[in-house]
């Protein structure tokens, strides 16, 4: 066998130092692991890369104090490089903090049915972050109050960064129009839009309304869009204006004005793009090292030549559970980052004590798939904690069912009894009642056709136990505690894996405040370790591990 020694070998390549160091009196360079491990704990001074010569060749450190000669010379410290103060502020793309109005690159995702609630979003919005309340699945009474409580909750800060969420809603195209109204009406200027295959009239009507021309000619857009994706497919509508059809049809219907359609066309329908890798509820599992690369470039590919007005920013979700995750996000391209399941920890979320009791005990293997509630027939599925509860089997087992029989009255008496008895502990046919009485309500068509339908009416009723399952979870309903439904992904073993030991480990301490801001100030820190490795300094092994901390110590 031929050896390829030679040429896999390294080269050795010289650096070249811009001058000479001169270290402040008293202060002089640091070698070795405590020396970088106390650059690490300073990332909010400058240090200078700095090396000594030695016997045994050069050796390279840091240094805070000091200033350079340009005239380098072989007697000292030779510069290497200066490396600026980093804050978490910095991490993602200035733009992002500076048009949305936010401190930090930084995004609480809208955590559906309230999970992200009225508190967790007011809590978000005033630490900084930009904050999306998780309308999606909510009826549209529940969406308006809750606006309503987010917009009095921030009175004192007209210019609070948050927004609702709106979740594509093919099988009830009047709630998503409704919702959009009330956005519109009630001055909700920004939208998380998920689970969008499609543009629908309304998110393309809620991104173009109020578009003018300012006094400078630019166009000024008062309603933004952050998408939520995670194929290519899905992002390129969101990358480019909406289709001249569409706008067309909403000039005809007078949800536009002309002036309006005409400054649409000039624009991609978002502001924002979030690549959504593997996370909890909806999602595609995809690596974010693979999706967002990809979507980044789909998005310089999409970019006329004279490039859009405003460039559309791309940011990452989805297994950011812990700072060397945020800090790899930023490290790929992210201008911001978007958590989840670790802010359904938080004791502001939407959600129960004893389902958070439950999220903090798991391990990041400790999730599965499981039949989605909102797309149940089309076998669609949704991430969701394993650990102590037997949903996703129960779920399973509904959906086996549902593709195995036509109707509730094929289901073989024994295997119906069982049904009854384990999973829904009541008679299917008082679950069908419950059913008509539910979407009597919200959308009377839905029992129209189950009448006439009797494949739709197990559905219903399947999607009964879906739906209710995760209400017990959000209730708190100790005895059906087996079938909690609990939306989470990966991340959730990372950050419990992070915590551990710390104040964090205990649920009742992690405020939304203290998560993100710890996550930032981590992601600092792994940041300014990668950048002294690149630079040439020895790092120590533990140079990337970081633990949280009070909430004033990790400002």
């Amino acid at each position: 066998m031929i050896s390829n020694a030679a040429t896999l070998a390294p080269v050795s390549v010289g650096r070249q130092a811009v001058g000479q160091f001169i270290p402040a009196i008293g202060e002089a360079p640091g070698f070795g692991d405590a020396a970088v491990l106390e650059a690490l704990e300073r990332t909010d001074s400058p240090v200078w890369v700095v090396g000594e010569e030695t016997h045994g060749g050069r050796r390279m450190g840091v240094a805070f104090d000091g200033s350079l000669d340009g005239n380098e010379s072989n007697i000292g410290f030779s510069a290497y490089a200066l490396l600026p103060a980093l804050h978490a502020e910095w991490l993602g793309d200035r733009t992002f903090g500076e048009e949305h109005g936010c401190r930090y690159p930084y995004v609480t995702g809208a955590m559906a049915t309230g999970i992200a609630s009225i508190e967790l979003t007011v809590a978000a919005a005033r630490a900084g972050f930009l904050a999306y309340y998780g309308t999606g699945g909510l009826s549209f009474a529940r969406s308006e109050e809750g606006v309503d409580a987010i917009m009095q909750a921030l009175a004192d800060m007209p210019d609070a960064a948050w927004g609702a969420n709106l979740i594509h809603s093919p099988d009830e195209p009047s709630l998503e129009e409704r919702l959009v109204d009330l956005y519109l009406e009630r001055g909700v200027t920004r939208i998380e839009a998920s689970a969008f295959m499609q543009l629908s009239p309304a998110i393309v009507r809620y991104s173009a309304s109020g578009l003018q021309v300012d006094a400078w000619g630019r166009i000024h857009r008062p309603h933004r869009v952050m998408a939520k994706i995670s194929r290519p497919e899905v992002a390129r509508h969101f990358l480019q204006p909406p289709p001249a059809q569409l706008l067309e049809q909403l000039v005809t219907s007078g949800a536009l004005t002309a002036e309006e359609a005409r400054l649409a066309a000039l624009l991609p329908i978002a502001d924002d793009v979030t690549c959504e890798a593997d996370s909890g509820g909806h999602t595609d599992r995809r690596p974010l090292s693979v999706l967002l690369p990809v979507i980044r470039r789909l998005r310089d590919d999409l970019t006329p030549a004279g490039g859009w007005p405003r460039p559309v920013r791309i940011g990452a979700a989805g297994g950011l559970g812990d700072p060397e995750s945020v800090a790899a996000a930023f490290a790929l391209g992210a201008d911001y980052v978007v958590t989840g399941s670790v802010n359904q920890t938080a004791c502001e979320s939407g959600t129960s004590d004893l389902a958070r009791a439950m999220l903090a005990e798991a391990g990041l293997a400790d999730v599965i798939m499981a039949p989605a509630a909102d797309m149940f027939e089309l076998g669609v599925e949704v991430q969701v904690l394993r650990r102590s509860t037997l949903f996703a089997p129960r779920a399973r087992k509904l959906y086996e069912i549902y593709r195995q029989y036509s109707s509730l009255d094929e289901i073989p008496a024994e295997l119906r009894e069982r049904l009854e008895r384990d999973i829904f502990r009541a008679p299917l046919n008082d679950i069908w009642t419950e059913c008509v009485r539910f979407w009597t309500a919200r959308d009377p068509e839905q029992v129209a056709r189950a009448e006439r339908d009797a494949h739709h009416r197990m559905a219903l009723v399947f999607r009964w136990y879906l739906g209710s399952s995760n209400r017990w979870a959000r209730e708190g309903v100790a005895d059906r505690r087996n079938d909690y439904q609990i939306w989470c992904g990966p991340a959730i073993g990372a950050f419990n894996a992070w915590t551990a030991g710390t104040h964090l480990a205990d649920p009742a301490r992690r405020t939304v405040q203290e998560i993100g801001l710890n996550l930032l100030a981590g992601a600092v820190r792994c940041t300014r370790a990668a950048q002294l490795r690149a630079a040439g300094v020895p790092v120590p092994a533990n140079a990337f591990r970081t633990s949280p901390r009070q909430l004033e110590a990790s400002r």
